[in-house]
Formats: C-alpha cells, structure tokens, sequence
C-alpha cells in the first residue's frame, strides 16, 4: 500500500508538472524546437522551473515507491497521471469539465482498477545481467531514434504524439534504471555515488526530459499526455517483466487485463478530444513575437 500511496502521489506531482510546462514551452519560438536554446529559453520562466519542481517532487516519490514496489505496479499507477492532469488543466485555464469528461476519467480509471486487479503484478527477485543491460538499452535507443526520426518528418498534433510516445518510453527506461539504483541504497552513499546506473539515471532522464520539452512545444497538452501517459505505463512492465522476473497473471487472466488496456485507451482518447481545453491550449501556444511571459497578447496581424 505504501508503494500504491507513493505512486499516486507521484502522478500527481508529474501532472501539475506537466501542466506548468505546457504553459511554459508553447511560449517559446517555434526556431528553437530541438535545439539547446529552447531549455535556456524555458530556464528563464518561472512558470517552468515550478513545472520543474514539481517533476523533480514526483521523481523523489516514484523512487520512493519503487523500493517497496515492483515496476509492474508502481509504473501504470502512473496512469492516474492523465486525468489529474486534464483536471488541473481544466481548473488552471478555467475551463469546466463536461460529463463526457467525466466519463473518459472514469473509463481509465476503471481501465487502471482492471487491469492490476487481474494482473495482480509481484515484485521480480532477478538481477539483470550485464548481456540483458545492453540488449534492452539497444533496443529502447533503436525506438527512440525511430520515434524522433518519424516525429521530425511529420508535424502538427502527429508530431507532438510521437515526441509524447518517445518521452514515455525514455521515462520508463529511466524508472528502469531507477528501480536498479534504489537496490542499492543499502550499500551506503559511497558505493551508490560509484553506481553507473545512478549516472545512467540522470543522463536517460535528462533525454526524456528534453525530448518531453519539444513534444510540449510541438502541440497541445491534449496530444501529448496520452501517449506519455500511456506509453510509460505499459514500456514499464515489459521491462519489469522481461528483466527483473516480475510476475503478472496470464492464462484466463489476459482478457480482464486487454480489457483494461482497452479503457485506459478508449478513456485517453476521449479526454484528448475535450474540445475545450484544445481551444485553450491553441490559445495559450499561440506564438509571441516577443520573448515574454504567459498572459501577453499576441501581435495583431
């Protein structure tokens, strides 16, 4: 229950994060998608380093949770993300939320109760071995090359979907490393400090944050929450799975748990559809011909 609290409370803290980003990045000029200026340029808005804050706070806790949990529970707790986030979007930009609104939560809530009561994930007692650390980093640095490769081709919402996808899918990798790192807090700060999976940690998150930053700044939140919401979630328990022996049921047991899959999809696509906080997000990422704040007009044309 500990791990289940944490979690929670981590999904909340990364969608409050996600919100003040938003905010933040679709400010910036459309000429720094992808390049070291945009972090720079977001540095400088306090909007952002409180999206910051707030990421780092959902880190410590998701860590947190991982020392009492496995990856195949605490990683699609974090699917209460999305909704927490469409409910702190609705009430930051004042928009009220429909009872279709309603109903998408409550289908990817129902979604998330399924499939962990049929699964029933229990924590993995393997240790990854070195040939199972190089196969799954590969692997996961060949998706992100064709997710970013496809999402510079394309444009639009479609951009900011596959940025959102590949976002989740280093975030996951990274609580990867994470549940490796937290294995070794009885070891003492020193021997932690000398852990390359420490190191590896902040540098893949490091990248999921910056590929996170330009899936904001391609489209509306709307786009990019689901499939990071989504993405990291089910990438998790893979990884959970197939590098740390943890078990979740099969059998009889797949189809409650396809069935939940299914609403958690169904629900995110219904609140991505929320045509008013679309409208909201268009008018907060309109571009400023300036470098200011949140709140200026937009130049007249």
């Amino acid at each position: 229950m500990i791990a289940v609290v944490l979690a929670v409370l981590a999904a909340a803290a990364n969608a409050v994060a996600s919100v003040l980003q938003r905010r933040a990045a679709r400010a910036a000029p459309a000429t720094e998608a992808f390049r070291p200026g945009l972090i720079w340029d977001l540095v400088r808005r306090p909007t952002w380093l409180g999206g910051i804050a707030a990421l780092i706070a959902g880190f410590l806790l998701q860590a947190g949770a991982l020392t009492s949990g496995g990856l195949a529970l605490v990683q699609p707790l974090l699917v209460a993300e999305l909704p927490i986030t469409m409910l702190v979007a609705g009430w930051m930009f004042r928009v009220r939320l429909d009872p279709k609104t309603w109903l998408a939560v409550g289908l990817l809530t129902a979604g998330l109760a399924g499939f962990l009561a049929a699964a029933s994930p229990t924590p993995g007692h393997r240790l990854p071995g070195l040939l199972t650390w190089v196969i799954s980093a590969g692997v996961t640095i060949g998706l992100l090359a064709c997710f970013v490769t496809a999402a510079i081709a394309a444009g639009g919402a479609a951009r900011a979907v596959l940025l959102g996808m590949a976002a989740g899918l280093g975030f996951a990798y990274t609580a990867v490393l994470m549940k490796r790192t937290v294995d070794e807090l009885p070891a003492g700060a020193r021997t932690l400090a000398g852990s390359w999976s420490l190191w590896a940690m902040v540098a893949a998150g490091l990248c999921s944050l910056f590929l996170l930053q330009n899936a904001l700044h391609s489209g509306p939140l709307v786009a990019v929450q689901p499939a990071l919401t989504v993405t990291d979630p089910v990438a998790s328990t893979a990884y959970g799975v197939a590098m740390f022996g943890e078990d979740i049921r099969t059998g009889p047991w797949v189809v409650p748990e396809l069935t939940g899959m299914a609403l958690i999809l169904y629900g995110s696509v219904l609140l991505s559809r929320y045509a008013p906080l679309r409208r909201q997000a268009h008018m907060i990422g309109t571009r400023r011909r300036g470098p200011g704040e949140e709140g200026t007009r937009p130049a007249k044309r």
